[in-house]
C-alpha cells in the first residue's frame, strides 16, 4: 500500500491510507448524532457562552423529538423545507435535528441577510415554514409562509416555539405514517458551487451520516464525553452544523456556542469552558496573536488543544507566530466543500505513529473517499505532484443541485466524480494542497498566476497585516494580478516597495501589477476573501 495511500496506477485515483470506515444502515442523521445520549442525560451538551443558557443530553434528546412531533402535528410532511434564520444559539442542532427527525429538510440561512436574499432561498427552496428570532423576524414575517420564533419575547404573529412544544406535548401520541430513511434529503444549504449563483444542495442522512463515518474515524473511544468544542463558526454553514454540532453531539462532548467574535469574550470562554478544540478563521488566529487584550489573559490556563482553519489559507508567518504563543496546541488544516462536506483532514495527534500532514497541506484522504485530479481542459487523470482540478467521490458526494440539472451535470460527472472547481496536487506521502480556485485563477498573457501564492508571499512581509490578490481586465495581458493590502499603522513602506518585494521573489508573470493600501479585506461569514467586491471597485478605477 505505501504511505502515500491506494492508487489505481493507469486512472490516478487516490484514497486513504487509512483502512475503510464502516457507515451504519438504516439510521438517520439525527438517530445516530444522539445514538446513546440518554447514557449521557444529565451532561451539559451545548452551553451559551454569552448567557450560560444550556441543554443536558436528555433535554436535547427531549426537545428534539418534542418538535419533530409538533411539526408533523401542524403538517410538515416528509421532504417538506424549513428554512432556519438564527444566529449560532443553543437552541438551534435541535432546531435542525428536530426538522431532520420529523422528515423535513434543514435549510439555513444568515439572518443577517437582506429580506430579498432570503426571500429567493425561501422561493427557490418552496419551503413551507421558517424558525427565526428577534433579529431576523421583520425580514421574514412578510415571506407569505408561517414563521416558529425562538426566544423569551412573545412576537405576534407568529407561531412560539415554547407555545408550540406544549401543544404538541398535550396531542398524545403522533402516527407517523410515512417512516424517514437513509435516502431521504435531510439537509439544503446553499452553496454557490464553481459558478456564482446560489443553488440548494440537496444532502441526505446518508450522505451526513457517512460524512461523520469518516471525519471521525480517528476519535478514540477515550476521547468520548471529553471533548469541547467551541461553537463560533456559523451554525448556518453546513461546518458549523455537522462538522461543530453533529460531531461534537455525536461523541457526547459539549459545544460552547458564541454568537459572535469579540476577543475578550472569546478568550474568556476558551479558558472558562475550558475548550479542547476550536475551528476558526485565520483572521480569530491573527487576533489571538497580535491584540494586547491576549495579555490580560493567562494562557497557561487553557485547556485548548488544538485548532482548525478551513476557509482561507494560513500565512506561514501567522503559524509561527501562534505556534510560539500558544505552545502545543496544534493547528489542524481541513479541506471541504458544501456540496461534500469534509474531503481532507491535517492529523491532530503526531502519537498516532505518523508525524501530522506537512505545514500548508490540507492534509490526508479522508478514509472511504477517492480523489484524482484532472487536467481541467481535457479531463485526464494526473499522476502524484501534479496540479489539477480535484475530483471527489464518495457516498457523500451531494445528490446534486436542487431544481437545477444543468449545473448538477457541470459538477458531477456520470462517473459519479464531484468536480471541486479547486487546483491541487498530491504529493508522494499522499498528503494534498490546494492551490487556488480555477476561477480564481488570474491568467496574464496566458500564465496561470495563483492569488492565494502571492497573498502568502506578501503576508511573510513584516509590515502585512491582511491582503487580497485579484485579477482586472487589462488590454495588453488580458488580466494582470492586484492586490490590497491593510498594512501597519506604524509600517514605513509605500506601494511601491510592496510591488518590488514580491517581484524579487517570483517569476515575472506573477509580479503585482497595482497595489492599493485599504482598511480592511471584504470576507464572507466564513472567512473566504469577497474578491469579486474587490475587482468590482478597482475595475471602475483603471
Amino acid at each position: 500500500m505505501g504511505d502515500a495511500g491506494v492508487a489505481d496506477e493507469d486512472l490516478h485515483i487516490f484514497r486513504s491510507r487509512f483502512a475503510t470506515v464502516a457507515v451504519p444502515d438504516n439510521i438517520t442523521l439525527p438517530e445516530f448524532v444522539l445514538q446513546d445520549a440518554q447514557k449521557y442525560s444529565e451532561k451539559v451538551a451545548i452551553v451559551e457562552a454569552a448567557t450560560g443558557k444550556a441543554y443536558t443530553y436528555g433535554e436535547v434528546v427531549r426537545d428534539v423529538q418534542r418538535f419533530a412531533k409538533a411539526l408533523r402535528s401542524i403538517g410538515l410532511r416528509k421532504g417538506n423545507v424549513v428554512v432556519v434564520a438564527l444566529p449560532n444559539l443553543a437552541i438551534y442542532p435541535i432546531v435542525s435535528l428536530g426538522i431532520m427527525a420529523a422528515g423535513g429538510v434543514f435549510s439555513s440561512v444568515n439572518p443577517q441577510s437582506l429580506e430579498s436574499e432570503i426571500r429567493k432561498q425561501v422561493e427557490d427552496s418552496e419551503a413551507r415554514l421558517l424558525v427565526a428570532n428577534e433579529v431576523a423576524f421583520d425580514k421574514v414575517k412578510d415571506l407569505g409562509i408561517p414563521v416558529i420564533t425562538v426566544g423569551d419575547d412573545i412576537i405576534p404573529d407568529s407561531i412560539n416555539w415554547e407555545e408550540l412544544l406544549h401543544a404538541a406535548d398535550r396531542a398524545g401520541q403522533a402516527d407517523i405514517q410515512d417512516p424517514v430513511t437513509q435516502s431521504d434529503l435531510c439537509a439544503l444549504p446553499y452553496s454557490s458551487g464553481t459558478t456564482g449563483t446560489s443553488k440548494g444542495v440537496m444532502l441526505t442522512h446518508r450522505n451526513l451520516v457517512s460524512n461523520l463515518s469518516s471525519t471521525l474515524f480517528s476519535v478514540a473511544p477515550e476521547m468520548i464525553g471529553h471533548v469541547c468544542v467551541l461553537g463560533l463558526i456559523p451554525f448556518f454553514h453546513i461546518y458549523g452544523i455537522t462538522g461543530i454540532c453533529c460531531s461534537a453531539l455525536r461523541n457526547k462532548g459539549k459545544v460552547v456556542v458564541m454568537g459572535r467574535f469579540e476577543i475578550r469574550a472569546f478568550m474568556d470562554a476558551l479558558i472558562k469552558h475550558e475548550v479542547t478544540f476550536a475551528p476558526i478563521v485565520p483572521a480569530i488566529m491573527l487576533a489571538m496573536v497580535k491584540s494586547p487584550v491576549v495579555n490580560e489573559f493567562d494562557i497557561s490556563r487553557l485547556n485548548l488543544k488544538s485548532v482548525m482553519t478551513a476557509a482561507a489559507p494560513l500565512a506561514p508567518d501567522l503559524r509561527a507566530a501562534f505556534e510560539e504563543k500558544y505552545v502545543g496546541v496544534l493547528i489542524q488544516e481541513a479541506y471541504g466543500l458544501t456540496e461534500h462536506s469534509c474531503i481532507t483532514l491535517t492529523h491532530a495527534d503526531p502519537r498516532k505513529g505518523r508525524p501530522m500532514a506537512k505545514k500548508n497541506s490540507v492534509g490526508f484522504i479522508l478514509p472511504n473517499l477517492e480523489v484524482k485530479f484532472i487536467d481541467p481542459d481535457t479531463g485526464i487523470s494526473l499522476p502524484k505532484n501534479t496540479r489539477g482540478e480535484v475530483c471527489v467521490r464518495s457516498q457523500c458526494v451531494m445528490q446534486g443541485y436542487y431544481k437545477n440539472r444543468e449545473e448538477t451535470e457541470r459538477t458531477i460527472d456520470e462517473s459519479g466524480w464531484l468536480h471541486t472547481g479547486d487546483i491541487g496536487y498530491i504529493d508522494d506521502d499522499g498528503d494534498i494542497f490546494i492551490v487556488d480556485r480555477i476561477k480564481e485563477l488570474i491568467k496574464y498573457k496566458g500564465f496561470q498566476v495563483a492569488p492565494a501564492e502571492l497573498e502568502a508571499l506578501l503576508l511573510s512581509h513584516p509590515s502585512v497585516e491582511d491582503v487580497a490578490v485579484f485579477s482586472l481586465p487589462d488590454e495588453e495581458a488580458g488580466e494582470i494580478p492586484t492586490a490590497c493590502v491593510v498594512i501597519r499603522k506604524d509600517a514605513q513602506e509605500k506601494e511601491v516597495d510592496l510591488i518590488n518585494y514580491v517581484a524579487s521573489r517570483v517569476a515575472s508573470y506573477k509580479r503585482i501589477r497595482a497595489l492599493h493600501f485599504v482598511d480592511s479585506i471584504p470576507k464572507s461569514a466564513s472567512g473566504k476573501i469577497l474578491r469579486r467586491l474587490l475587482r468590482e471597485k478597482y475595475q471602475g478605477e483603471k
